[in-house]
């Protein structure tokens, strides 16, 4: 199979510098804001896009080396395969984040509820909606155990360094 070569698009820049402590998802990052720096090549594709609420984030996780393909993820004691969970260890360590957009200036994109590392080279940019991307009758799988944990609790951890 040939390999994939992608290029960042931008920075997402955020008050997280580690790990530690760092809200697991969006949802459980309300009023934690950050921004994202296009880079000026790409400003042309942000026509319209402040017309939308939420924007889908794909990025890098730059600070992940390697990858499992079991582990225990941040919401769980048991292993599992690192497809079955979000965990940041992947093979090409892609990440999707839902965040609010608050504003656009120029290159600049002023998001919330941002749950990834400061310096995160951005991949890609999608508008969020809700017709299209939730669904109703859904499983859930071993999170479904943990479904009522306060998410807005809980925080990152040093197991992905």
């Amino acid at each position: 199979m040939e390999s994939i070569i992608i290029q960042p698009i931008g920075i997402i820049n955020t008050p997280h510098k580690d790990i530690n402590n760092m809200p697991i998802q969006p949802i459980a990052a309300e009023n934690i804001r950050g921004t994202i720096e296009l880079l000026p090549e790409y400003v042309d594709g942000l026509k319209d896009i402040e017309g939308f609420s939420h924007i889908t984030l794909l990025y890098h996780f730059h600070k992940i080396e390697g990858y499992k393909l079991a582990v225990v993820p941040f919401m769980d004691t048991e292993e599992r395969g690192i497809f079955a969970c979000k965990a940041p260890k992947r093979p090409n360590a892609i990440g999707t984040s839902t965040v609010k957009l608050i504003g656009v200036e120029g290159n600049i994109l002023h998001i919330e509820q941002v749950d990834m590392l400061d310096g995160t080279p951005l991949i890609d940019i999608k508008p969020f909606y809700p017709r299209y991307d939730n669904r109703d009758n859904c499983t859930i799988g071993w999170l479904e155990k943990n479904k009522d944990l306060p998410l807005e609790r809980l925080r990152a951890d040093e197991r992905f360094k």
